[in-house]
């Protein structure tokens, strides 16, 4: 595998970011990739977003996304393209069922199977409302806000300073903006983390395009929250310290077509189980008037440093 180039960025257009080539009928390369800030390889929310774009140029625009579910094999580098093969399983009267195999240097990093549905008028329809009490937008401030202030500290420990500044470089650069909507504890003591999320600088685009991007969205500080519901984080001491975080497998159930990434989406997120080593999750993402648009599940490595050795998968 190529070295990967020390110079990797997230794009700051959304379109770049999710953008793929067609080479053929059922096949398509990546344009961009990048690895987040510490991380071990390319994004999670890219490599989805990317499988999506390349599935939905295969089915007929009457059906539309409503469910992907995928699995992350290998950790993926920024340095060689991504390619993405389409394999067409089914093409019915209401369901379309697509398969994406991601290879890169001759192994397959990422798999995912994703199914359109031709929207159906005069169905029920029932959803659990947003969270009471959640501040708008304009009340919360943004995610990194905080690292901002703590590097102004004197006394911020030099590594600690450095990590915090290469994530607000990060977060600065990136297509989105994210605001913290704090933390919400139900009465049986389950912990909800709550942000809000906005793309930058977003064009119109159609609803089949808006969900590869909320795909793109998806991904971030979400098996983060496992790790914030147990208190761990990689500056505390053993068995607190964070040892290894990353995804498994990553599910999306869509049930609206009119939301639009750049106007404010509030995702909220729960993990009813950690043990032996793994973590799951449940997220919710919801317009800025209550909509339930989609829904989502993910399960990822979470292992704590007990012995200060260097975690592997």
């Amino acid at each position: 595998m190529a070295e990967l180039p020390s110079n990797q960025v997230e794009a700051k257009d959304i379109s770049t970011a999710v953008e793929v080539e067609q080479l053929d009928a059922n096949l398509f390369r990546s344009r961009s990739l990048w690895i987040p800030f510490r991380a071990r390889g390319v994004f999670g929310g890219q490599v989805i977003s990317q499988a999506l774009v390349s599935a939905t140029r295969t089915v007929d625009t009457a059906f539309g996304l409503h469910s992907m579910h995928c699995y992350f094999l290998l950790s993926a580098s920024p340095a060689i393209p991504i390619l993405y093969h389409v394999d067409k399983l089914r093409d019915g009267r209401s369901y379309s069922t697509r398969s994406v195999r991601a290879v890169q240097n001759g192994s397959t990093v990422f798999m995912m199977l994703c199914s359109f549905h031709k929207p159906e008028v005069g169905q029920p329809s029932h959803q659990w409302p947003m969270l009471s009490n959640v501040p708008h937008p304009d009340a919360c401030e943004k995610l990194h806000a905080r690292a901002e202030r703590s590097i102004q500290q004197s006394d911020v420990d030099p590594s600690l300073r450095a990590y915090l500044s290469g994530y607000i470089r990060e977060r600065e650069q990136s297509p989105f903006e994210v605001k913290d909507a704090g933390v919400q504890v139900s009465e049986s003591g389950v912990k909800t983390y709550m942000y809000w999320y906005k793309l930058k600088n977003l064009p119109k685009f159609d609803a089949s395009f808006q969900k590869c991007i909320l795909s793109y969205i998806s991904d971030s500080h979400f098996i983060g929250a496992a790790a914030r519901t147990i208190s761990v984080d990689r500056w505390k001491k053993p068995p607190k310290r964070l040892g290894m975080m990353s995804t498994l497998d990553h599910s999306i159930y869509f049930y609206d077509d009119s939301f639009d990434c750049g106007d404010w989406l509030l995702y909220a997120i729960s993990s009813p189980r950690i043990g032996s080593g793994r973590a799951v999750v449940h997220g919710r993402m919801y317009t800025l008037d209550g909509k339930l648009v989609a829904v989502m599940s993910q399960e990822g490595v979470l292992r704590v440093d007990n012995e200060g050795r260097k975690a592997k998968l």
